[in-house]
């Protein structure tokens, strides 16, 4: 890869930029912002369904619409930072995205607040793959790299668990538009600090963008994950069947024409390599379990508990810390004992966690739904730090911002499907919302979790079989 260093940024000493640590905090900003807003929304839904009126379905759009298009766009995204440099690319999406924030804050429709909902959804997407990528080009040193990924991967994770604590804060003072608001200070010191502090890095070999891939791979994740959500909410029919129809297609032609191009979007041979697919499956259905049930823990502290907003925030503090903590000693902890061993342990204890929901009441405390929340986000920030780790370190510099992007998609494809999935089950078995039938809601969410836990536990062996030899970079073999 070619990497640009314009004048003004920083210059590389033996092991990387001398200021690649406060880079590393610049990029964080931009993770802790998308990681945020993915979660944020859970706990405005009550507010905002009672000023904008939603339907059930619009609803449901409401907060599946930001993840399916950053789904579809990230891989493209993250080749586009590749080829036209991937500060630049992240620079403009923190513009768009906070301008996008203002848009969705004053939406007084439910149709204007699903639009600007998946447009903030195109600006995500520039987001998180350039900040994954430049982290590779900051930390050469593949402990030092570790260790950043930790702290990328301890944010991420925290940061989706922080979201209903800041949500929280904001909704105990202001109005429902506030949650989306926040992020404009923090756009501001991004754009600020990271036009004079961020490196620029590009490979002006990769060639031309291909917008008939782009196009391929928008239409076959957004087909996919549309069919799975009405074959959740309304059973076999034909828009579940034509949409996954569609979607299918899509991906076939987006794989035959990678196949086929010199320089493609994605090199889809970085599929065989064992370690790498074995990642992002991880990765896909960690979130996938995860996903449905903080949707909508948050309202069942709120409508059914009867919690504020603040205090239903509070109440999943435990997940931000639990991930926060093993996201940064996650790189320690493969090359003590093994890659392997990390994430199928991550998994297992957040299967096991969800499970355990199971014994969950209308009445539990938080003595109870701490400690299965702690556990949840410390399995999670393990198994996910490790697989952004593996994912990254198996492919060439070159590729940093296309195999960000597969890991990122893996995220959000498992938080839409999540949502769709497990949240077919709650309100299916709910039949109304938490506040009318709160029994039946809790019935439903005991269920769900059950349900999300399996599939970590078969994630977590999935896991063991598909990481088994695999080492991160400067690991000691024993």
């Amino acid at each position: 890869m070619t990497t640009t260093a314009p004048a003004g940024t920083l210059r590389r000493d033996d092991r990387g930029h001398p200021g690649r640590w406060l880079a590393l905090g610049v990029l964080t900003l931009a993770l802790l912002l998308v990681a945020v807003d993915a979660t944020v929304l859970g706990l405005a839904i009550p507010f905002l369904t009672e000023d904008l009126r939603p339907t059930s379905t619009q609803l449901l759009w409401i907060g599946d619409s930001y993840s399916f298009v950053i789904a579809g766009l990230l891989v493209s995204m993250g080749s586009l930072g590749d080829r036209v440099g991937r500060k630049r690319l992240l620079l403009t999406g923190t513009a768009a995205f906070g301008a996008l924030s203002v848009l969705a804050a004053y939406a007084g429709t439910p149709g204007t607040l699903i639009t600007a909902r998946a447009l903030m959804g195109v600006a995500g997407a520039t987001l998180m793959p350039s900040t994954l990528a430049l982290i590779r080009t900051l930390f050469p040193d593949a402990r030092e790299r570790s260790f950043a990924i930790g702290v990328w991967g301890a944010v991420s994770t925290a940061g989706a668990a922080l979201g209903p604590v800041v949500g929280g804060v904001l909704l105990e003072h202001f109005w429902w538009g506030s949650v989306f608001l926040i992020n404009l200070p923090v756009m501001a010191v991004l754009l600020v600090v990271g036009a004079r502090l961020l490196p620029e890095s590009r490979d002006p070999g990769r060639g031309p963008w291909d917008p008939a891939s782009v196009l391929l791979s928008l239409l076959g994740m957004f087909g996919v994950v549309y069919a799975v959500k009405q074959l959740a909410v309304h059973g076999p029919g034909p828009a579940a069947l034509g949409a996954g129809l569609l979607g299918a297609a899509g991906l076939y032609g987006f794989v035959r024409r990678q196949l086929a191009l010199p320089v493609p979007l994605l090199d889809m041979r970085l599929f065989r390599h064992r370690g790498f697919s074995g990642a992002v499956l991880a990765d896909l259905l960690t979130v996938l379990g995860l996903a449905g049930i903080v949707f909508f823990l948050s309202q069942f502290l709120q409508e059914v508990q009867g919690r504020s907003p603040l205090q239903a925030g509070l109440f999943e503090l435990p997940a931000t810390l639990g991930a926060a903590g093993t996201g940064l000693v996650a790189g320690a902890v493969a090359r003590r004992w093994s890659v392997r061993a990390a994430v199928t342990g991550g998994l297992g204890a957040t299967g096991l966690a969800l499970v355990a929901l199971l014994a969950l009441r209308p009445g539990s405390g938080f003595l109870f739904l701490g400690c299965v929340l702690l556990v949840t986000g410390a399995g999670a920030g393990l198994s996910y730090t490790v697989t952004a780790d593996v994912i990254l370190s198996s492919v060439p510099p070159a590729q940093a911002g296309a195999a960000s992007g597969v890991s990122e998609t893996a995220y959000e494809l498992g938080a839409a499907l999540g949502i769709a999935l497990l949240g077919s089950i709650v309100t299916g078995i709910a039949g109304g919302p938490a506040s009318a039938a709160p029994a039946a809601f809790t019935d439903g969410l005991r269920t769900a979790s059950a349900v999300g836990g399996g599939v970590l536990l078969v994630a977590a062996g999935a896991a063991w079989g598909l990481l088994r030899g695999q080492r991160l970079a400067g690991a000691v073999r024993g």
